[in-house]
């Protein structure tokens, strides 16, 4: 029995490392490192910066040719302003972007041009991002006249082959983008990023402002053509159902960090960041057999911190059930704590604690877990009004801005989660 659990386990981690040894030996296709973008606040008749809005403040990833990282965080954490900045749309304030071992960060307009057809972008809105006074064939054959290329049968031919790669009829070529729905909107935008064959393509929030069977189109029409053409995905998501579809790896930003990147399976069946715990618990869960059944839900305390002045040590320590004295004082580095599974957290779930020595907790820190204890959903039926699952916090913002709240202010938080009727 001994001999034959040795060689059950023996084969096991081989068969379990197979994939990610895969997604190693492929290509670094881009690298971002302490990656940088704050927007300056300016006041005075001289105009004169008194501050900054850190909407970026280092990060650091790779993305390596054919995989798909999703990105995943709360409103105003920096998502979308990482994807302009990678594509170079918006220059960066500091740190280095490296695409095909080339350093793109400080390309001027001129020497981007040629980078132009290699790395591409999807944007959110898929009715501000297509001029109203063009047709179709104008939208879609833009990247052909601002590039020079000639393509093979002449553009009108390619153009129609792009429509009909992403589901709409040659025919639409002559219309204009108010004669279509937003998730035929959304296609000609998909069209427009693929028409010069580009190996990278930032998609921010593609499907967010579709409708939910529009979505699954839009999404599995993706799938195909990563499939068809090889491209390289980095797709910036609030549905974290559509992220773990689509993802090979995800990476969780808050307030301009990355708290958390891992492997898209690791990452949803054992989540090691706090905030990631809390993001999977508002999760829903689609299966009838759980009706009835409490299923734990984690309200975060309070709203985000103001990027113009975020917390000091860990950003995360304000909302956090864990947080002690080093979270406060110290930053957390971004860590592998497990094989491609890295965090940046001083207390991870599921793992041994990096600062077992700090123990005490902080006040907001023992409000949080009240919270965490107490919120299970067990009335689901009679709260119809209350949405099932949100990713933003529910709670008054007053509770996160000073750690050391008394307890009078504790029992008005909980207070005001009440239903009021209002």
């Amino acid at each position: 029995m001994s001999d034959t659990n040795k060689t059950d386990d023996a084969v096991i981690p081989q068969q379990a490392s197979a994939p990610e040894k895969a997604s190693e030996e492929r290509e670094v296709l881009l690298k971002v490192e302490g990656l940088e973008k704050h927007f300056p606040i300016k006041k005075g008749i001289l105009q004169r910066q008194v501050g900054a809005v850190k909407a970026v403040d280092g990060i650091d990833f790779e993305v390596r040719k054919g995989e798909t990282l999703g990105v995943v965080g709360e409103s105003g954490c920096g998502k979308s302003t990482m994807g302009r900045v990678i594509t170079r749309l918006q220059d960066p304030t500091g740190g280095k972007v490296t695409f095909e071992g080339q350093d793109i960060t400080h390309l001027s307009t001129a020497k981007m041009r040629p980078l132009r057809r290699d790395i591409q972008m999807i944007f959110q809105d898929p009715y501000g991002s297509l001029n109203p006074r063009h047709t179709i064939g104008s939208i879609v054959s833009a990247p052909f006249r601002l590039q020079g290329v000639e393509p093979e049968g002449g553009v009108k031919k390619e153009v129609q082959r792009l429509l009909e790669l992403v589901g709409l009829s040659p025919e639409h070529y002559n219309r204009y983008p108010h004669e279509f729905s937003g998730g035929q909107r959304q296609r000609i935008g998909i069209a427009r990023a693929l028409a010069l064959k580009p190996k990278l393509v930032v998609a921010d929030e593609p499907v967010s402002a579709l409708d939910v069977s529009i979505q699954a189109q839009v999404v599995n029409l993706m799938d195909d053509l990563q499939e068809e053409l090889g491209l390289t995905y980095v797709i910036i998501a609030h549905d974290l159902s559509v992220v773990r579809h689509v993802s090979d790896r995800v990476a969780v930003m808050y307030l301009g960090k990355i708290v958390e990147l891992a492997d898209s399976t690791k990452l949803y069946e054992s989540p090691m960041h706090p905030y990631t715990k809390a993001l999977m618990s508002a999760v829903p869960v689609p299966d009838p057999k759980r009706r009835g059944q409490k299923s734990e839900r984690i309200l975060l305390r309070g709203d985000v911190p103001s990027p113009i002045a975020p917390p000091s040590g860990c950003r995360f320590h304000t909302r956090c059930w864990k947080a002690t004295e080093i979270c406060r004082t110290t930053e957390p580095v971004l860590l592998e704590l497990r094989p491609g599974q890295r965090v940046a957290c001083h207390h991870p779930e599921n793992f041994a604690d990096q600062a077992p020595q700090d123990t005490v907790l902080l006040t907001a820190a023992k409000e949080a877990s009240e919270l965490v204890g107490e919120a299970v959903l067990e009335e689901d039926a009679k709260t119809p009004a209350e949405p099932a699952a949100e990713s933003e916090a529910e709670t008054p913002a007053e509770a996160a801005e000073a750690p050391e709240a008394s307890e009078d202010s504790t029992v008005a938080a909980q207070e005001s989660q009440e239903p009021t009727g209002k």
